[in-house]
């Protein structure tokens, strides 16, 4: 299943998310939320959810599952897949953590945001949030690093 993912990971690529805006537009330009391979890998993803492969514990508002820790054949990323309508559990990113939204109903925003990628830096924290509609999303956490609060 990592091959779905390869995309994404190859997008994250040696990303600098120090300066999370410009980690943001990098990954816009490496793999353009609105390109037909981006739209490809959304009917994939749709359908490995449906079929119980991914984000397949928990309930909504959150329902999450992870894919692979960091390894060196995911360029030391975690990825994590979850399908969201509201929202998660407060965490702490010490690496970064890039994240690919897709809209899956409604007009939904992922933190305020549109869907698509965000990019938060070393060191932020949040209450990731879902409104106004479903999502799913890949997180990319470079090493895995992720604290709960």
């Amino acid at each position: 299943m990592l091959e779905t993912f390869r995309p994404l990971i190859d997008a994250a690529r040696g990303l600098d998310f120090s300066d999370a805006a410009a980690a943001e537009a990098e990954l816009n330009r490496r793999f353009d939320p609105g390109s037909p391979a981006a739209q490809a890998l959304t009917k994939e993803l749709v359908a490995l959810m449906e079929a119980g492969k991914i984000a397949e514990r928990g309930e909504l508002p959150v329902r999450y599952g992870r894919v692979s820790k960091a390894v060196p054949e995911t360029l030391d990323h975690s990825i994590d897949v979850v399908l969201m309508n509201g929202p998660g559990p407060l965490h702490r990113h010490p690496a970064g953590e890039a994240d690919f939204c897709i809209a899956l109903d409604g007009q939904p925003t992922f933190d305020g945001r549109p869907p698509g990628w965000v990019v938060y830096g070393p060191g932020s924290e949040h209450v990731p949030t879902v409104a106004g509609g479903t999502m799913l999303i890949v997180y990319l956490l470079p090493t895995g690093a992720i604290e709960f609060l």
